[in-house]
């Protein structure tokens, strides 16, 4: 968990991301090798994800704020829709069993790596007004996918808030805001969910691992600053392309796994 929780961290500042696309993986496997039991693996590698991506957010917004990155405009206006997606997608994750659960991380997460490999930067950074409709539509979707996955979503928002014009920088502070109200409310829904199920999963309450929250806390807020800092000084048009290669190989890892299940 100490191993994992560096990269996660600093992942979560470079990209604006909670994390949760390294955390749900690395958690899935920690937890399979100390038996927990196999129903609900993947539903508490999901909410201890999203507990441990709320004071990461927390530090890479207040990172990104001091470079004035941060729009907390959209952040409010398109937030709320995306939280709402939270809830549904909470409540649809919680009716799934852990082979159905691994499956749906397995597909978005090819998506994402794909996307990730094809994006081109655009030449243009004209700022467009995002309509009513649109950021319903979208934070709905964002918010609907991110809670079985135990992300943050900015992996989805930062494309988004790229193409209506906004600069790399200042999507990327805006996504990890936006992240912080998808960790919160998937947290409170994995707890919730967790309990009212009556899990009884050991050292956690509900879908959230203690142990595992405590350990990654300290260690992921630190490395998020560095993070968060770093993506400032350097050309992230290499790392994208990397993560998006690191996220095939997750992907194809996690296909393998729903065929073992």
């Amino acid at each position: 968990m100490i191993l994992t929780a560096i990269p996660v961290g600093f992942v979560a500042g470079l990209f604006g991301i909670g994390g949760g696309l390294i955390t749900v993986p690395f958690l899935y496997y920690i937890f399979g090798s100390l038996g927990i039991d196999q129903t609900y693996l993947m539903h508490l590698a999901v909410g201890t994800s999203f507990a441990i991506i709320i004071p990461t957010s927390i530090v890479s917004v207040l990172t990104h704020h001091k470079f004035e990155a941060v729009d907390f405009d959209i952040v409010k206006s398109y937030g709320i829709f995306v939280v709402l997606g939270v809830v549904l997608g909470t409540i649809f994750a919680a009716s799934l069993k852990t082979k159905s659960l691994v499956l749906f991380f397995s597909i978005v997460i090819f998506f994402l790596g794909i996307y990730l490999l094809s994006l081109k930067e655009k030449a243009n950074t004209i700022a467009v007004k995002i309509k009513t409709h649109l950021k319903i539509i979208l934070g709905l979707i964002v918010g609907f996918i991110s809670a079985p996955m135990g992300i943050g979503g900015a992996i989805m928002n930062v494309p988004i808030l790229k193409f209506f014009g906004y600069s790399i920088n200042k999507a990327i502070g805006s996504a990890a805001a936006i992240g912080f109200l998808i960790a919160l409310f998937g947290a409170l829904g994995f707890l919730i969910t967790g309990s009212y199920l009556k899990t009884n999963l050991p050292l956690s309450i509900g879908f959230l691992n203690i142990p595992a929250f405590l350990i990654f806390i300290p260690i992921t807020t630190l490395m998020a600053r560095v993070g968060a800092s770093t993506v400032h000084k350097i050309d992230k048009k290499k790392i994208s392309k990397l993560f998006g290669v690191f996220l095939l190989i997750i992907g194809t890892k996690f296909l393998l796994e729903y065929f073992k299940i």
